[in-house]
């Protein structure tokens, strides 16, 4: 009841209408029974035809009066539960899309969804019919007092009555949200059973664990059946008293009534309408009693909700550089998962300068991907420091920090939307031609051009239906739309094809050209060749770091040493397709010199039908520098020397690039200017 009377005081003029309503529907609700008595007494026993036709007119006027305001309060009902139930449901979102990682990890992926889910719950529970329901409840006492006026002895017998279902309803309904609760957790573990068989069809089969999964989905069916039998029950339970109760409370008001007729008390008349106003006094209250379930599940979805919106969450605002360089720098950092015994790193202090190139190496679950969701501001280190060209992580702005970074995540998730929206995503108003030229980039040509819809090919389950290397593609699409000053990649080449890895490295080596700092986490130690960082995870607690390849200090690692010294001159093909060197970076020229303490204002969103095209061709798009140019193969082997996989160095040669010079551009390509 709470939430209720927290929607009413969030409406108070729309709360007094529904009030003055309600009582209007109840006064009408009396003409029924006080037609019955004058019926009986005044036409059957005078014949008076007149008198038949007024009461009849009288009464159908107050029934007319009665349906006309039971639906203006409905109107109003609906007035007070939409806004709120749409505010719960946006909230319940927003938390999920803004908490911070390390707090919303503690909850299980099926939770989050159970409690997203719930909104369905709360918007059941207080819907218009229920809401009116609860408003018509305490106007009980109105029939009851009707009631005392005619008999009193017949007042206190429906007061019995009324009192005892309106606490056995309370009792159940405090016993269902107990079980409403185990019911919800039942649910989550159900849904995780469902979304492995739906999403890993290939895993169930390929191993055999469907038998392995259809144990555990009939206990999961026998807990959940068995709750809900308990539930329904319960509820079947209510309802059956609250008939009986009806039944039981009209044998004894016309018991009592005939007798006192008998005595020359009452008529028949008024006995046949305490009848009817005892069933009216009864009626709400029943009805209120039915609704413990809806209110029960409605509760526990609230809890959650608010335990949810609790959930700290990331900064919408916060400081932004002018320009940042690359700079990264790590002081007395450490993290540990919650609970764990051992901490993933710890006194961790380092310093990379501008066109450092650092690998992170380890075995299996040593951090490496901790590691790399630290450095996004993903998660916080429980101590020390993340500092990004001297301004602490903390302080800047999420949004603007992760279009700074070229980030490549080991295991990367698509949104469910098109291509083209998931290459725009951190970067809407890219140019159409900087988003070519990313696809090219990335070898995603060959697979749009091939795809029916092209960059409107959806996107379904995240992803997950793509092909690994093809969702790779994609997501270095995406990282290289931010065109950041520092990269980091973790496990560059996985589950790429040849021609997958000489794109990454053509893009690696251009990065070093251009003085990115570049950190690729990789369990392979000597995935980079030249000169180079390596920070050894294996090392406890405190990582080791060293120089590799012969690498100079930190500080004056230079980014255009790729080749090595014995390395031929390397001359670009003739009329390459060049590529701007940034791709939509923040325009922040309103910052000073060094920051500014000022939220940055969100991209607005754009229409994924929309054709892709310079509006204004006599003023073209400033647009930055990007990522790349397209090199010989003299320029890819030059390249590999300092990036590149040991195993594919044997037997991959990178294959040249034809010009493209005069050749038309294909029917999918995004029109240019």
């Amino acid at each position: 009841m709470k939430e209720l009377l927290r929607r009413f005081m969030a409406r108070p003029a729309i709360a007094i209408e529904m009030l003055v309503g309600s009582l209007f529907v109840n006064v009408m609700a009396i003409a029924s029974p006080l037609f019955v008595m004058q019926v009986l007494n005044r036409y059957v026993g005078q014949g008076v035809d007149a008198t038949l036709y007024t009461l009849t007119i009288g009464v159908l006027i107050a029934i007319a009066l009665e349906f006309a305001f039971r639906q203006s309060r409905l109107s109003l009902a609906r007035g007070i539960s939409v806004g709120p139930d749409e505010k719960i449901a946006a909230i319940g979102f927003d938390a999920l899309t803004r908490a911070k990682m390390q707090a919303l990890d503690q909850t299980p992926q099926e939770t989050r969804k159970e409690i997203v889910n719930g909104t369905a719950a709360i918007e059941t529970a207080y819907n218009s019919s229920n809401v009116s329901t609860i408003l018509d409840a305490p106007f009980s006492l109105l029939f009851i007092f009707v009631l005392y006026l005619l008999e009193p002895l017949l007042a206190y017998v429906v007061t019995v009555f009324v009192s005892g279902v309106f606490i056995i309803g309370v009792i159940s309904g405090l016993r269902l949200q107990e079980k409403t609760t185990e019911l919800q957790n039942i649910s989550g573990a159900g849904s995780a059973l469902l979304g492995t068989v739906t999403r890993e069809g290939d895993t169930v089969r390929s191993f055999n664990a469907g038998d392995f999964l259809r144990r555990a989905w009939r206990e999961h069916i026998t807990g959940a059946q068995g709750m809900r039998r308990d539930v329904a029950a319960s509820q079947g339970l209510m309802q059956t008293v609250t008939q009986s109760a009806n039944g039981l409370m009209s044998v004894v008001v016309i018991a009592v009534g005939a007798s006192l007729v008998v005595l020359g008390e009452m008529d028949v008349g008024a006995m046949i309408g305490a009848n009817i106003l005892a069933a009216r006094a009864l009626q709400p209250i029943t009805k209120l009693a039915q609704l413990g379930s809806a209110f029960a599940k409605a509760k526990q979805s609230l809890e959650m909700f608010k335990k949810l919106a609790s959930v700290e969450l990331e900064a919408d605002s916060g400081s932004a550089l002018r320009e940042y360089s690359g700079r990264v720098e790590l002081r007395d950092a450490a993290f540990a998962f919650p609970g764990a015994t051992v901490p993933i790193f710890e006194s961790l202090t380092m310093k990379l300068e501008p066109g450092t190139v650092l690998v992170v190496t380890g075995d299996n679950g040593t951090g490496k991907s901790t590691f790399a969701r630290l450095l996004l501001n993903l998660i916080d280190p429980i101590r020390g420091q993340v500092l990004i060209d001297g301004l602490d992580l903390n302080q800047v702005s999420p949004e603007w920090w992760r279009r700074q970074v070229i980030f490549l995540p080991q295991e990367p998730a698509l949104l469910n939307a098109t291509i083209e929206e998931n290459l725009r995503v951190n970067n809407p108003d890219m140019d159409g031609a900087v988003l070519n030229q990313v696809v090219d980039l990335c070898g995603l040509r060959k697979f749009l051009d091939e795809s029916p819809n092209g960059f409107e090919t959806a996107v379904a389950d995240n992803g997950w239906r793509l092909s690994e290397g093809i969702r790779r593609r994609i997501a270095l699409g995406r990282a290289l739309s931010t065109n950041g000053m520092l990269a980091v990649i973790d496990e560059p080449t996985e589950s790429l094809d040849a021609d997958g890895c000489n794109a990454v490295h053509q893009i690696l080596g251009e990065m070093a050209k251009q003085g990115k700092t570049i950190i690729v986490m990789s369990h392979d130690r000597h995935i980079v060749k030249g000169p180079h960082l390596l920070l050894d995870l294996n090392v406890k607690p405190t990582p080791a770091l060293s120089e590799e390849g012969g690498a100079p200090t930190p500080a004056t690692v230079a980014p255009a040493t790729v080749a090595p010294a014995n390395a031929a001159p390397v001359t670009a093909p003739d009329a390459p397709p060049k590529v701007p060197a940034a791709m939509g970076e923040p325009d922040i020229t309103a910052a000073p010199a060094e920051t500014i303490a000022a939220p940055v204002s969100r991209p607005k969103p754009v229409n994924p039908k929309t054709e892709i095209t310079d509006a204004m061709p006599d003023a073209p798009q400033a647009v930055p520098p990007v990522v790349t140019e397209f090199v010989d193969e003299l320029g890819v082997d030059a390249i590999k020397s300092r990036f590149s996989i040991q195993e594919d160095d044997a037997d991959q040669k990178p294959r040249p690039r034809k010009s493209r010079g005069g050749r038309k551009a294909p029917a999918k390509r995004v029109a240019e200017k």
